[in-house]
C-alpha cells in the first residue's frame, strides 16, 4: 500500500489531465494518487469514474485542491485515503 504524490498544480492545461490519467492507470492494489491542483479539475472526476476509480476531493494542504484516487473497490486504499 502506498500513497504516490502528483504535483500538477504549475501546469498548463491540458498537461494535468494527462498526467494525472498516466498516473492513475500505474497504480497496484493498495495504491492511492494524491493529485495537487490549483483547482477543482471536473472534467477529470467523469473520467475517472469511467475507467474504474473512486476519488474524493478536499482542500488541500500543500495546494488548493487535493484529490485523492484509488482503484473502485479497492478496500484497502479505501481505508486509506479515509483517513487523508
Amino acid at each position: 500500500m502506498a500513497e504516490r504524490v502528483l504535483d500538477v498544480s504549475d501546469l498548463e492545461p491540458c498537461e494535468p489531465m494527462e498526467r494525472s490519467l498516466a498516473a492513475v492507470d500505474e497504480l497496484g492494489p493498495g495504491d492511492h494518487l494524491r493529485i495537487l491542483h490549483r483547482r477543482e479539475p471536473f472534467p477529470l472526476y467523469e473520467i475517472l469514474t469511467e475507467r474504474g476509480f473512486a476519488h474524493r476531493t478536499i482542500e488541500g494542504r500543500r495546494t488548493p485542491i487535493e484529490i485523492l484516487v484509488w482503484r473502485a473497490g479497492d478496500a484497502e486504499a479505501e481505508a486509506a485515503v479515509a483517513d487523508a
